[in-house]
């Protein structure tokens, strides 16, 4: 299983989106890849941001080591799964890839956790650390229902 999560700059969502799911995939023995990128390049090559590497950090998790990087229209050849952190981030994803989006294989996340709800994980870039434990929760519950779906299916 290979699955790609995608925010706007890839330095406070979608690392820690790949964090969590990396580490309970791991501790569960899945031969799972997880990777994550952004839409708008603006911080490419530069690791998480500090809140969300701290938050991680609280959690066990080491996202330090992570870089940031631009989505790009062949990750729907590499993935399996492109899980979007909300609703602008699909519509850039789409724009991105051009004839080559497979909307088969995008989703919002939260949709993981409660289908059809079409909920966003709120940016937490122009906020205080609270907000990335928000963000933190909302994915630790949705890295479990990716989890407990494929799983079954593979």
């Amino acid at each position: 299983m290979k699955i790609l999560m995608v925010c706007l700059g890839n330095i406070c969502r979608s690392p820690l989106a790949e964090g969590i799911l990396q580490k309970k995939a791991a501790a569960l023995g899945l031969n799972w890849q997880v990777d994550s990128a952004g839409t708008n390049g603006y911080h490419t090559g530069e690791a998480p941001h500090r809140l969300s590497q701290k938050v991680a950090a609280q959690h066990g998790i080491d996202i330090s080591g992570q870089r940031a990087r631009d989505f790009v229209a062949a990750d729907f050849d590499r993935f399996d799964k492109i899980y979007a952190m909300a609703g602008d981030v699909i519509s850039e994803i789409r724009h991105i890839a051009r004839n080559r989006f497979d909307p088969s294989k995008v989703a919002l996340i939260m949709n993981e956790s409660y289908p059809g709800s079409n909920e966003d994980v709120p940016d937490p870039w122009y906020g205080t650390e609270p907000g990335y434990h928000e963000v933190y929760d909302m994915l630790d519950r949705a890295s479990d229902a990716i989890i407990e779906r494929y799983r079954k299916e593979n």
